[in-house]
Parts: C-alpha cells; structure tokens; sequence
C-alpha cells in the first residue's frame, strides 16, 4: 500500500502535468486561431469572369450554329407532315377504309418521330453546350488557382454563387484573374478547328470596384 507521504507527491505530479498539458491546448488553440486569421481570403465573381473570357464568345456562336442545324431539320420533318397531312384532308372521303387507316397511322408515326426528334435535339444542344463550357470553366479554374497561389491565398471565394452567405473583408482578383488569363492560351472548344477566339476588351467599371479590398 502507499503511504500518505507518496500518495500527495502522486497527486502532484498529476496535477502539475494535468496543468502542463492544458497549457499546451491553450496555446495550440491561440496559434491555430492567429493562424486562421493570417489566412488570406479573396474572391472572384466566377460569372462575370466567363463572360469576359472571348472563349465564352466563341461558345455560344458554335452553340448557336449547332441549334440551327437542328432546328432546320425539325421544320423540314415539320414541312413533310404538313404536305402529307394536306394530302390526306383532301382526298381522304376517297380513299378506302385500309388506305385511310394506313394513312392516318403513317401521320402519327411521322408526328411521334418530330416529337421524339425535338426532345433528343434539346438534349443533344444541352451536350454540347457541356462540352463547349467545360474548357473555358478549365482555364478560368486555372488562372484562379494561380492568382491565389502568387497571391498567397488560402480561399476564393465565387460570390456568384449566392451560397456565401457572410466572410469577413476580402480582395477581389477578377482584374488579376482576367490579366493572368490574357498570358495563357486560347481554350480549344469542341468544333471551333483549333482557331483562337478574338480577344473581348472589358468595359471600365466604375471606381472602387477594383481588385484591392
């Protein structure tokens, strides 16, 4: 058994080391948080950053080009079943009971193809509107991440977003952003044949919209 004497130097010790260790936490605690407060915040409207890129120009022209090809082949589907819809109004009091039934089931199947045509169409232009927006969010990703990383930026923030709903004061680096990008080149979009996109001067904004804090 311990006698009273080894007991207490026990207790002691214990409580000497209990206090080293919450001295420790403490100041773990106040360095993670001075840490925390170094850390250096900037942010970046991602939308307004694609809209300056003249990729995005060059996109939304293929885009276009790709949705005309569709819709012309809808109005000459369109153009088919009219003609033959007219055809049928006008000779159907003389057409036999099979030939009238083979002609109205030759309408709807022609009706049901323009139907299915459009929806495929609509999911087709979705595609490649993916396809033709994925290069160009690419390099923007990119001159973000190298802006931050010059910068010495722990977090961007895209306000565009809506989801921050509160950070303390911050600088804005879409200036930075753009001009890193105008170094870097083109985006190669699905179908443009490797041609570059001509450059888009940004309109002036007005003053203390800048990329300070």
């Amino acid at each position: 058994m311990l006698n009273s004497n080894k007991k207490e130097t026990l207790k002691s010790r214990f409580l000497a080391g209990n206090k080293i260790f919450k001295a420790a936490s403490v100041v773990m605690l106040v360095f993670t948080l001075q840490q925390a407060q170094a850390q250096k915040i900037a942010h970046v409207q991602m939308d307004s950053l694609i809209q300056l890129m003249p990729e995005t120009k060059q996109a939304m022209d293929i885009a276009q080009g790709y949705l005309k090809d569709l819709e012309k082949q809808v109005t000459t589907m369109k153009a088919e079943f009219d003609s033959k819809y007219q055809d049928y109004l006008a000779n159907k009091d003389t057409y036999s009971d099979l030939v009238r039934k083979t002609k109205e089931e030759e309408l709807q199947t022609l009706n049901q193809r323009i139907e299915d045509f459009r929806q495929q169409a609509q999911a087709d232009y979705q595609k490649k509107y993916t396809e033709l927006s994925k290069p160009i969010q690419e390099k923007a990703k990119k001159a973000i991440d190298a802006v931050a990383k010059e910068g010495g930026y722990k977090y961007v923030l895209d306000t565009s977003t809506g989801v921050v709903l509160f950070h303390e004061a911050s600088d804005d680096i879409l200036s930075l952003v753009k001009k890193k990008m105008d170094t870097m080149p083109a985006a190669v979009l699905p179908g443009s044949g490797g041609t570059a996109p001509n450059k888009v001067t940004p309109k002036p904004q007005p003053k203390g919209t800048g990329g300070g804090k």
